[in-house]
Parts: structure tokens; sequence; C-alpha cells
């Protein structure tokens, strides 16, 4: 008999735990999980892999000694091609494979909105390569201004500009703030006269949109105490030549545009147009199949379900999401193999939260208490965050070098470490 097999594509958040709860079980498939990495990485730290602040194994982990005690587990490290759903086959890079089921966890990739040159020139933050990027970048400039006698090249060299004042936006703003107050004059006597201005700039008429407005308002405030300049219902409209162009005409002079504004999901060939909503993700039903096609399931933030009642639009894109969506899938395919009838997915929303700065975060939770900041949500925030990475490996050295910055308000991770044979600093 051929043997059963789930091919899960994507080991972020909704593939890792899908992958994990499948082999916890005694059933007979087969688990596959393809994935372009070598590696699971955890992406709300990323930022602080970006600024120095942690090492890139801190938040990452290999797939293959993660799931190396089960024998039902296979890795390839690949690229899907195309999905053939009538024949229950999919196109690798390296081959095709079969599946009995299919299931998407692509998350999503960078959205420039169509706009090329921002695309071409800004500096994205969602994977580990363009958080690497990110922290060479920064290095690479402020050693360039450093020695540069040219007043207006330093000033766009020192200047960094923002765009997107979500969570992501907010924790990066905060922590270049961190960088410029205890740490850049001190390994930069050189440009203890330039401003290192911060720029944030959103679209909307608050940061942290998504939040309650009790959160928006100590975030904003906090901020501009941090000396950010935060620039609201502002987007950027161009990037090139080093001028950021904003929507009401303004410019302002930089090198640095870090592009947080937006997400899309991933289409596939094979998967027709229809199967597509709203910021290109896959729309499913209340068992996270996706609805014209058979075996194939969507979850995390490629899904779309609009079939939970407290979520009619879609649930927002949260790991929490991702999680409870896998969890659910992995218990629905358990029941099927027995017999039993599935459950629908009902979200529960646990609350979010955002970090500003050394002992300052936001955040909103579902229960008597509705509302943290300041200290008390900076620690609840530090252990929500410790708490969800992979293993205790990555816990443990991201505690202790949370503790060291906590503690001397620095971090000895500032190496440029690049792949070029040669530095681009001139």
């Amino acid at each position: 008999m051929e043997k059963k097999n789930i091919v899960i594509i994507g080991g972020g958040f909704a593939g890792v735990e899908l992958a994990e709860r499948l082999l916890k079980s005694n059933n007979g498939y087969q688990v596959i999980l393809v994935d372009k990495n070598n590696y699971n990485f955890f992406p709300p730290l990323l930022y602080q892999v970006a600024t120095g602040f942690l090492d890139v194994s801190n938040i990452s982990y290999p797939f293959r000694k993660h799931f190396r005690t089960d024998k039902r587990f296979s890795f390839l490290m690949a690229e899907l091609l195309e999905i053939k759903p009538d024949e229950n086959k999919i196109v690798l890079n390296i081959g095709e494979l079969s599946y009995s089921k299919l299931v998407i966890a692509t998350g999503t990739v960078t959205n420039y909105f169509g706009n090329e040159n921002i695309q071409r020139n800004a500096l994205p933050m969602k994977t580990i390569t363009d958080a690497i990027n990110l922290k060479n970048k920064i290095l690479e400039r402020l050693e360039k201004a450093s020695h540069t006698s040219d007043e207006e090249e330093k000033r766009k060299l020192t200047t960094f500009v923002i765009a997107g004042g979500g969570p992501t936006g907010v924790e990066i703003a905060g922590m270049l703030a961190e960088l410029r107050k205890n740490i850049l004059f001190k390994d930069y006597p050189e440009l203890v006269s330039v401003a290192f201005d911060i720029y944030l700039i959103d679209g909307l008429p608050n940061v942290l949109a998504s939040m309650s407005k009790n959160s928006q308002e100590y975030a904003y405030q906090s901020l501009k105490k941090m000396g950010i300049m935060i620039k609201l219902g502002q987007v950027v409209k161009d990037y090139k030549d080093d001028v950021i162009h904003l929507a009401d005409g303004t410019t302002i002079l930089s090198e640095n545009l870090i592009w947080t504004a937006g997400v899309t999901a991933q289409t596939f060939n094979g998967i027709p147009a229809e199967a597509y909503g709203k910021g290109k993700r896959l729309i499913v039903d209340a068992y996270n199949e996706i609805l014209i096609l058979k075996n194939i399931y969507a979850i995390g933030d490629t899904s779309l379900m609009k079939a939970d009642p407290a979520f009619p639009e879609g649930h927002p894109q949260l790991a929490q999401v991702a999680i409870q969506q896998a969890r659910q899938l992995a218990k629905n395919f358990l029941a099927r193999e027995a017999g039993k009838s599935r459950q629908q997915f009902q979200y529960n929303d646990k609350g979010s939260m955002a970090i500003i700065r050394r002992n300052k975060a936001v955040a909103d939770l579902n229960g008597p208490l509705k509302h943290l900041n300041g200290f008390p949500a900076w620690v609840v925030w530090i252990l929500v965050h410790l708490m969800s990475l992979i293993n205790f490996r990555n816990k443990l050295t991201t505690f202790f070098n949370w503790m060291n910055a906590y503690i001397t308000k620095d971090q000895p991770l500032r190496m440029i470490i690049s792949s070029r044979k040669e530095s681009q600093i001139q």
C-alpha cells in the first residue's frame, strides 16, 4: 500500500507547529517539510539582529536537527515551482513530489506596492538575509560617515527613515534610538556632531494602528520623547538618488530607507486565480482547505478564512493565528484518519504587544486586565518572546544576550560580515 504523506510548504510558525503536532501522534502519515532555507527563524526578533542586539543563531535553528529523532520526518531544501492539483503532485526546483495532502504555509513577502525604485533601493526587514544586510548597511554607512568630509553626505549616511508604523517599524525605530543614545558616539567619536535623525512614517493617522488607543498614544508619546520624528498620514511615494519623496511633496535626504510598510502573500503556478483573495491570500473554508481545491490546505498568513464568526473579513496576520490554525488542522487530519468528524477553526485572540525601547512596551490583552504599558508590558513582552522561541538553546542564548545588553546597555555584535570579496566602503 502506498505510504500516505503530508507535504508542508514553508517552515515558519505554522509549518513547524503542524509538523510537530502530527509527529507527536501515532498516525500513519509521513511528514515532508519543504523550505527554501534549511532553518526555522523567529521573525518578531529580526529587528534585533538587524541592529546588532542579537546574533542570527539566537533566533534560528536547523530543521534537520530539530526533527532528527523522528523517522517519519523528511526535509527538502527546495523551492515550489508548480502545483498539479489533478495529479496530487508538486514540482520543486529539485524534482516532482507526490502528496496525499498538501499544506501551504509560506507566510508573506515584502510588499512594495509596485514601486520599482523603492524595491530596488530600500532596505526590507522580512528575512534573515534582510536583517544581516540591514546590519551590514547600517555599520558600513556609519564607518563611511566617520571619515567623509562632505557634510551633506555625512547627514545622508546617518539619517534613518522607517516606512511603516506597525510593530516592526516602531520596534526598529526604538532600537535605533537606543543605539544613538547609548552606543553610537562611544564607538564613533568622529560622529559626535551629527544629528543621527530617525524618522518614522506611516500613511495611517496613528502608529500601531491595529492596537488599542491607549497603546497608540503611549507608543507615540514614548517615541517622541526619544527624539524620533514621526510623520503620520504620509506615505513614501518614491525613493531615488538618496531622496525620499513623500505624498505631500516634501523630501528627506537619506541613504537609509528601511521598509516595513506592507506584506503580501505569494501566488503559485497551478492554483487558479479565483482561489486568491485580498492580499493574494488563499481563500479557505472553516477547516483551512482551499475552497475550490481538494487535499490542498493553507494556514497562517497566506490563508484567508471568512468562516470564523468573530473575523468575517479574515484573521489578522499574526503568529498566534498561524500556530492555532496549525494545531487545529493537525487535529482534523488525525480525526479524519480515525473516522471522526472535523472541527471548524475559531481563533482565540490572546492580544497583541509591541516593544518600544528598554523598559517600555505596550500590550493589549484579552482578559480582566485589558492593557499594560511601560515596564510591566516590557516584562510580559520579554517572557512571551522567550517562550515562543523554537527550543531551549535559543531561549537560553537569547536570555543571556538580553541580560548582558540590559546591564551594560551595549552588545558586542556589531561586526560587518558579508559574502562579498571586497567592501563597498570607499
